[in-house]
């Protein structure tokens, strides 16, 4: 291989990486206004059929799992309550086919006070650990854990374990 080749190729590597990392981040950005949207199939499609999400104790086995979290009436509730599910910056690694991103996500709700002047609350903060999986040229979601930032060394390890060298 000549040097021009060489460079070439490190080149389209590191083009690949960026593109890779971009469409991750926005497959992880969708996921809040698709499920605060009630889009049950949009959101379910953002995991393999049999992929994961795990928050703290509630497991969603499969992405039709997922999907009927999104009709369920607690999440409904939500909706039609007013809340945004915000995914922050996510530090993403890509290794081939497969890629961990790790960040944080805020629930935030709509709350109407006394005057009926909106006001809006973070109802949760998450620490998010999502493991990905590239089939047929498209990044799927493989397994999502979420753990509630409330002082457990579970939610740090979580986001900051694949952060350390």
């Amino acid at each position: 291989m000549s040097h021009l080749e060489a460079r070439l190729a490190a080149l389209e590597a590191r083009l690949q990486l960026l593109e890779d990392e971009r469409e991750i981040a926005a497959l992880i950005s969708s996921y809040g206004p698709l499920v605060d949207d009630g889009a049950d199939a949009d959101v379910a499609a953002l995991w393999l059929d049999d992929g994961v999400y795990e928050v703290d104790a509630y497991l969603m086995d499969g992405a039709a799992a997922v999907a009927e979290m999104v009709r369920s009436a607690p999440h409904q509730g939500l909706i039609a309550g007013g809340c945004a599910h915000f995914q922050g910056p996510s530090h993403v690694q890509v290794d081939g086919d497969s890629a961990v991103a790790v960040g944080y996500s805020l629930l935030i709700t709509h709350r109407a006070t006394e005057s009926g002047s909106p006001r809006f609350a973070v109802a949760r903060a998450t620490a998010n650990h999502w493991a990905l999986q590239r089939v047929s040229g498209t990044w799927r979601v493989e397994r999502r854990t979420s753990r509630l930032i409330d002082g457990q060394a579970a939610a740090h390890e979580l986001v900051a374990g694949p952060l350390k060298a």
